[in-house]
């Protein structure tokens, strides 16, 4: 019997290294293959070289190529022709822009798919400009225009979303970060190590639903007259999952069941702690220990010897005690949001393996 109807994960999520090379469009460029689809969403960042303190630059289909965001700043929406100019079928194309394409710098991508630009959503009191929806892998993108007022914004999942991250793309201001396991009442900021606060004025104190994500009136998700984009995410049973676990204060950390082997991980502590940032591909074995801050223009950084995550066939281990991962105090929580590398079995009953 099929456990889920992704039989292959990577069609929809995937992560790639490369290594810059500095060169501009007018020189050829960079061309970045190896993602397996053609990505609708890139979030990338440099890890290490000659200047790998640099931003994380976010792209997508729905805003268009040579636009990007900063996870790790407030600043709205900056167009660069020497940014990421394309997205390929098998990834992406870059220009001489220094924060993903240095010369020398080891970089990752983070790759997910929707469905292009996409096309009007009606559902809410706001008709967004485009949202482009892989109701398959509960993954939609959306571009809208604040009110100043109360309202609803369709986001095209058919499912209700586990977790949704909001940036305004047209003044600078916070990422607002709304996830199930916090609530409706309370928010996190994308962009800072800031523990969670309560303010009914971002999503009106009321859930999603499946057709619409509610706002408020807050500058950082819908002030009059400014642009947004809107990232939205459905779990999706073996590809996709959003939760909370808490740490039990010993080095033989908590153990997380997903029910699939985990490719990315973000976790968050419900304090000041950063938004930690891990895949499959940095480090390709256990201990997972090289992280990135999606808060932080860091470059990659490891907690210590043997202080990470275990990446296994049917969830994630914590190993070794860390605020980050696993506080030594009492009662301390985390957030996290996981995509699949395998199902725990497939439906051609081939189960996956820890590595």
């Amino acid at each position: 019997m099929a456990y889920t109807t992704i039989n292959k994960s990577t069609d929809y999520f995937n992560t790639v290294l490369y290594t810059g090379n500095g060169t501009a469009i007018g020189s050829g460029g960079k061309t970045v293959t190896g993602v397996g689809f053609q990505p609708d969403f890139v979030w990338g960042k440099a890890r290490s070289g000659t200047d790998a303190v640099d931003n994380h630059v976010l792209t997508d289909a729905v805003r268009g190529a040579t636009k990007y965001l900063k996870s790790n700043a407030t600043s709205s929406e900056t167009t660069d022709t020497e940014s990421l100019t394309s997205f390929t079928n098998d990834g992406f194309t870059l220009g001489s822009n220094g924060q993903l394409n240095r010369n020398g710098n080891n970089c990752v991508a983070w790759n997910w798919k929707a469905n292009g630009q996409g096309s009007s959503n009606t559902d809410g009191s706001i008709n967004t400009t485009y949202t482009s929806v892989n109701t398959t892998a509960g993954f939609s993108i959306s571009s809208y225009t604040g009110t100043g007022s109360n309202a609803t914004v369709g986001h095209g999942l058919g499912a209700t979303p586990k977790m949704f991250i909001i940036k305004s793309r047209s003044i600078a201001d916070n990422w607002l970060v709304y996830h199930e396991n916090i609530g409706n009442t309370k928010r996190l900021r994308l962009n800072s190590t800031n523990a969670e606060t309560t303010d009914a004025n971002v999503f009106n104190n009321t859930s999603p639903t499946s057709s619409v994500l509610n706002l408020g009136h807050s500058s950082e998700v819908n002030a009059s007259g400014a642009t947004y984009v809107a990232y939205c995410f459905a779990e999706k049973t073996g590809y996709s999952k959003f939760g909370k676990y808490s740490a039990n204060q010993n080095s033989d950390g908590p153990f997380t069941y997903l029910g699939f082997k985990p490719a990315f991980l973000m976790i968050k502590r419900l304090g000041t702690d950063p938004w930690m940032m891990l895949d499959n591909k940095r480090d390709g074995y256990n201990v997972t220990e090289k992280f990135l801050a999606g808060n932080a223009n860091d470059s990659e950084a490891t907690e210590g010897s043997s202080v990470g995550i275990d990446f296994l066939s049917n969830g994630f281990k914590c190993r070794g005690t860390s605020g980050k991962y696993n506080s030594t105090n009492s009662g301390v929580e985390y957030i996290y949001m996981a995509f699949a590398e395998a199902p725990l079995v497939g439906s051609n009953n081939v189960p996956c393996t820890a590595r």
